[in-house]
């Protein structure tokens, strides 16, 4: 009787796999819808976050981030019907910690960009049998103003101003190019 369970066990599990494949063509298709919503998102955070940098700098745009950036990536959500998620291994808002098998995605890419190698989207199934995205964050020079290394590129006022709103803050350190997070998309079953 045992065996019989262990080998029907083995063939659902078997069954379950192949129907949480995504085709070729589902890949492609989901990776540059992806892309899309990554990239319009990032721009309404970026285009945004900018507009207070040039209004008063981080003393502007660290308290327009706090109160400000959760609902813009709200907003894409429903404006492309998914979920978006910006994560890292490395925080600033404990609202965005990442699940284990984001941080599993984040090793792989700090893996690869050890390795010198691409860092490209990835489509799986999640454990919801929904369509999840994720793609790679790399800091750029002008986000070191608040992510840089303390000392260096982020100075003691911001430091402190950045500790008042977000008190466990571990989104500093950075260089340019590093693996700064990810983006995480859900995409809902219709």
């Amino acid at each position: 009787m045992y065996k019989k369970l262990l080998i029907l066990a083995v063939l659902l599990s078997i069954v379950a796999c192949e129907n949480n494949k995504l085709s070729k063509a589902e890949q492609e298709e989901y990776i540059n819808k992806g892309k899309e919503i990554t990239k319009a998102s990032f721009n309404e955070l970026s285009t945004n976050l900018m507009a207070q940098m040039k209004l008063g700098g981080p003393q502007q745009a660290v308290p327009f981030c706090n109160t400000q950036a959760m609902p813009i990536t709200h907003q894409m959500s429903e404006k492309f019907n998914v979920t978006i998620k910006r994560t890292s291994d490395k925080v600033r808002n404990s609202e965005n910690k990442a699940t284990e098998r984001e941080l599993q995605i984040i090793e792989g890419y700090k893996t690869s960009l050890e390795n010198s190698s691409k860092l490209s989207p990835i489509i799986e199934i999640n454990s919801d049998k929904n369509k999840q995205f994720y793609a790679p964050i790399i800091m750029k020079e002008k986000c070191l103003v608040c992510h840089g290394k303390p000392g260096e590129q982020l100075n003691v006022k911001t430091d402190s101003l950045i500790k008042s709103f977000y008190p466990l803050d571990k989104a500093i350190g950075y260089e340019n190019g590093d693996l700064r997070g990810i983006w995480s998309i859900e995409f809902k079953n219709n």
